[in-house]
Formats: C-alpha cells, sequence, structure tokens
C-alpha cells in the first residue's frame, strides 16, 4: 500500500480502469474470464514498473552555490568583522547615524542612474503587479528615502548587500553578491568642506586596516565633461566616453581608445586630445596648470570644477593628508549620478614578500557628489546636494585574507573566555549551576554537551579553540567550598574560594 501511495492521480486511473473493468460478454455474474484477468494483471504491472522506475530516478544534482558568490566560513566572519568593526566605528567617530533600505527596489528606481552598468542589475519576476530589481549599489536607494521622506540634511552610514550581474573575478576579489559599506553627508552645506572630511575619512579607514601604502586619486566630473568638450566629443557622447575613460584602471590607453573611436563612434584626432589629458596627474600644482591650459581654461564648467579642486587641497593640508591625493585627470568614475568631486582609493604596489602573490584588486574606496540624483527622485525636482564614499570590503578583505594565509595566521572563531570543566562523573548540575553563575555575570563560557566528559577531551577542547581559562568542580573542591582555576597556557592551578569565583575571573580577564 504505501508503494501504491506513490503513484500519481493519472496512473491510478489507469490502474482502476484496468481492475474495474466489465466482465465479457460470456461471463456470468462478477467473475471475469481468466484471460481478461490475466490482461488487467499484466497492464497493472506494466503502470506499477514505469511509475516506479520514474520515481526512483533522479537527475543528477551538483551541490554548489551560485557563480559569482561565497560561503563565509566562521574564521572568514571572525575577519570580516573586525574590518567592519573599524570602518563603521570611524563612520561613527564623524557623526553618522546608521541606517538601511529593502534589498530589493521598485525597478523604475534604478533605472537610467547607472549609466552603461545598467544593463547589470539583477531583475526579479513580477510576483505582484511590481517590477522590482536587486539593489546596484546603496546610493540609489539613500537618494530615494531623502526624497520619499523629505529630509533635506542628514550623515549617514549604511552597511549592506548589493547584487551585480557581471562577471565575477574571485581571483580580484570581485563577486556578483557583496557587501558595501557607505558614508555619505546630505544636504546644503559651503563647498568641499563635506568633500574634504569624505576623504580623511578614507585615509583613517585605509591606515586603520594597515593594507599598506595607498593613493587616492581625484579629479572632478566637471572637469571631465569641460575636457570632454574641450576635445571636441560631441554632448551626446559625454557618458559614453566617460564610461571608457573610467576602464583606464584596468585597460592600457591603446585599448581605451580604440574602444572610443571603434565601438562608440569617436573621432581619432578627439582620442588622441583625450589621451594628452588623461596622462596628467599631480597635486594643487598641477590643478594651477590647468588654469593656464588653452582649452580647459576657455570652458566654464573646467574652471568651476578646478576652483573647487583648489580649494579642497587646501583643506587636504589642514586635514594633513594632501601627500595622499593625486589629481589624476584619467579618473572619470562611470556612474552617470556623479556631478562634482569624485575620487578613488588604491593600494600601491609593494615589493612582495616571499610566498606573497601580487595582488591586483583595483581600487579598495570610492565615491564622489552627487547634487541631482536626489531631485530624480522628488515631483517637483527639489535638489538635495549630496557627497559621499564607499568602501570596498570584499576586496579589502581578500587581501587581508591572503596576507593570513601568507603568514600562516590562526583565527579564533568564538570568545569564549572560561571553560566549566569536572574530572569527575555525575557532576552535570554542578556544572549547569556554576556555568549560569558566569553567564549571569556576563562572562563568555562554555561547557561540554555531555553528562560525564572526560576531563583530557575537556581540556583538548580548550586548547583547540583558544579558551584562557577553565574552573574545574569535583567532589574535593565541592566538599571543601573552592573552585580551581586553571590557565590553559601555562597549565598553572590555584584554588580560590567558591564566592570569590566572578570577581577572582574578572580580574584576571581585565590584566590579559
Amino acid at each position: 500500500m504505501p508503494l501504491l501511495g506513490l503513484l500519481p492521480r493519472r496512473a491510478w486511473a489507469a490502474l482502476l480502469s484496468q481492475l474495474l473493468r466489465p466482465p465479457c460478454a460470456s461471463c456470468t455474474g462478477a467473475v471475469r474470464c481468466q484471460s481478461q484477468g490475466e490482461e488487467s494483471l499484466q497492464v497493472a504491472e506494466a503502470v506499477l514498473t514505469s511509475q516506479l522506475k520514474a520515481h526512483q530516478e533522479k537527475p543528477n544534482f551538483i551541490i554548489k552555490i551560485p557563480k559569482g558568490t561565497r560561503d563565509l566560513s566562521p574564521q572568514h566572519m571572525v575577519v570580516r568583522e573586525k574590518i567592519l568593526d573599524l570602518v563603521i566605528s570611524c563612520f561613527k567617530r564623524h557623526g553618522a547615524k546608521g541606517m538601511d533600505t529593502p534589498a530589493f527596489e521598485l525597478k523604475e528606481t534604478l533605472t537610467e542612474k547607472y549609466g552603461e552598468d545598467s544593463g547589470l542589475m539583477y531583475d526579479l519576476k513580477d510576483q505582484g503587479g511590481e517590477l522590482l530589481s536587486l539593489r546596484y549599489d546603496l546610493t540609489v536607494p539613500f537618494a530615494r528615502y531623502l526624497a520619499m521622506n523629505k529630509v533635506k540634511k542628514m550623515k549617514r552610514y549604511h552597511v549592506g548587500k548589493v547584487w551585480r550581474r557581471e562577471s565575477p573575478s574571485i581571483v580580484q576579489g570581485r563577486y556578483r553578491e557583496f557587501c558595501q559599506c557607505d558614508f555619505d553627508i546630505a544636504g546644503q552645506f559651503d563647498p568641499m568642506i563635506p568633500d574634504a572630511e569624505c576623504l580623511k575619512i578614507m585615509c583613517e579607514i585605509l591606515s586603520g586596516l594597515q593594507l599598506g601604502d595607498f593613493l587616492i586619486k581625484v579629479n572632478d566630473r566637471r572637469i571631465v565633461d569641460g575636457m570632454f568638450a574641450a576635445c571636441g566629443v560631441p554632448e551626446s557622447k559625454f557618458r559614453a566616453i566617460c564610461s571608457s575613460i573610467d576602464k583606464l584602471d584596468k585597460m592600457a590607453w591603446k585599448d581605451v581608445r580604440h574602444e572610443m573611436v571603434a565601438k562608440k563612434g569617436l573621432a581619432p584626432e578627439v582620442a588622441d586630445r583625450i589621451g594628452d589629458y588623461v596622462q596628467c596627474h599631480g597635486g594643487v600644482s598641477l590643478v594651477e596648470q590647468m588654469f593656464q591650459d588653452p582649452r580647459l581654461s576657455q570652458n566654464k564648467q573646467a574652471l568651476e570644477g578646478l576652483e573647487d579642486l583648489k580649494l579642497l587641497f587646501e583643506y587636504l593640508n589642514l586635514f594633513g593628508i594632501a601627500e595622499k591625493i593625486s589629481f589624476d585627470l584619467s579618473l572619470a568614475r562611470g556612474l552617470d549620478y556623479y556631478t562634482g568631486v569624485i575620487y578613488e582609493a588604491v593600494l600601491l604596489q609593494t615589493p612582495t614578500q616571499a610566498g606573497e602573490e601580487p595582488l591586483n584588486v583595483g581600487s579598495v574606496a570610492a565615491g564622489g557628489r552627487y547634487d541631482g540624483l536626489v531631485g530624480m527622485f522628488d515631483p517637483k525636482g527639489h535638489k538635495v546636494p549630496c557627497v559621499g564614499l564607499s568602501i570596498g570590503v570584499e576586496r579589502i578583505f581578500y587581501i587581508v585574507e591572503q596576507r593570513m594565509k601568507t603568514k600562516g595566521e590562526k583565527v579564533r572563531t568564538t570568545e569564549t573566555q572560561v571553560f566549566v570543566a569536572t574530572p569527575q562523573k555525575n557532576f552535570l548540575q554542578e556544572r549547569l549551576k556554576l556555568i549560569t553563575e558566569l553567564w549571569d555575570a556576563g562572562i563568555k563560557a562554555e561547557m561540554l554537551y555531555k553528562n560525564n566528559p572526560k576531563l583530557l577531551t575537556q581540556l583538548h577542547y580548550c586548547e583547540s579553540t583558544g579558551i584562557p581559562l577553565v574552573v574545574i568542580i569535583g567532589e574535593q573542591e565541592l566538599k571543601e567550598g573552592i573552585i580551581k582555576i586553571r590557565s590553559v597556557a601555562s597549565r598553572e592551578e590555584v584554588a580560590i574560594k567558591r564566592e570569590n569565583l566572578v570577581a577572582e575571573i574578572q580580574k584576571r580577564l581585565s590584566e590579559s
């Protein structure tokens, strides 16, 4: 009966139609003829065999995760949490408030905000009358939030996952699902003060993570557009050419030039003029030099951008970070919503140590000013000027992970401070009382989930997981009203009064 229960409704119908067939004319009463009975049994057997075979045959199923994603082990999570803690503490130090937005937005909220990259969005199937997409970044949802809630001034940070349907490069820390850490300042303020603070935050975080020497490239979207106009790029091609220039950190100039000319229809002589500019990089002296440039000095937009960069470098000097900043005319930032200052942090290549592979992960932080994005969501087009930055956590995590691997560093995956152990049987109740006392005092404690664990097993567990202290209770300790405290590292044991246990442990932990 259980076997027959596996049959779908159609198979039951076929089987019953044969078994319940009326007897032939030569038969009397309810008795079937032998030939018809045999025929019915054969049909039933054939149906059963085919259905059971279909049930037993399963397609080959390979357990794996989707391309461009990753699982994070407990060891990975420890490293990640340390990185995030440092990043978030810096954001809070600068007065930011935390917030979150949905993992998916209305598709129309995200479209036409990312230029050529809009094709990388993950669209969701229509489930209830709404066309949706997974969020591509944290900036556009923030702008939507400001417009929807009529917020005119806000300093916020946001840590969350985003999704991009691009070709992943795991060896460079590039994924289709990844975490972003954003800091943004929204509101009308005097020029370049918030922008300079964003660059200061980037320097603080990258210095704190001790990733090595780094450089932050800065430019201004108005200078980029002014450069295009001065070089003869048609205005209709500004964003497309900007997207090509943005690839200069991944492609050689000749390949970028080929893309602009062959694929985007730019005149070769115009591309060559752009090539003269994008090779320029330096400090505030280059800003002064560009004021004298015969082409750029004739463009109002470019001059506005240069004026702001000059002021920006004054503030960067006061913050003590000017030497970390380079005015780089090759920096374009391909996203459509940028309107002013743009910046991108890269790690400077240093000679690799023995056993290390050269790391080529691209930018590790980036951002810029986007004064028009909020107005795109406001029915009346009211603008809220914004500037912000995003920390590339996945790439930073990849770098830290590789360095730890090279050095053979081990990561402790728990924060347990004390282990409750016993050398004797039938002491579960006493261990439970003891661990409850520790938990209630805010001490991180563990014990084995066994009635009668062996002492050696308990001590080995402490050594393998890095738990620093063991409290031991047995018949002798219970009788004398004491507890033994054992240091896992030195293996030294001391006996203390039972009532002094919590105070003694807290003292030891504060000293370690």
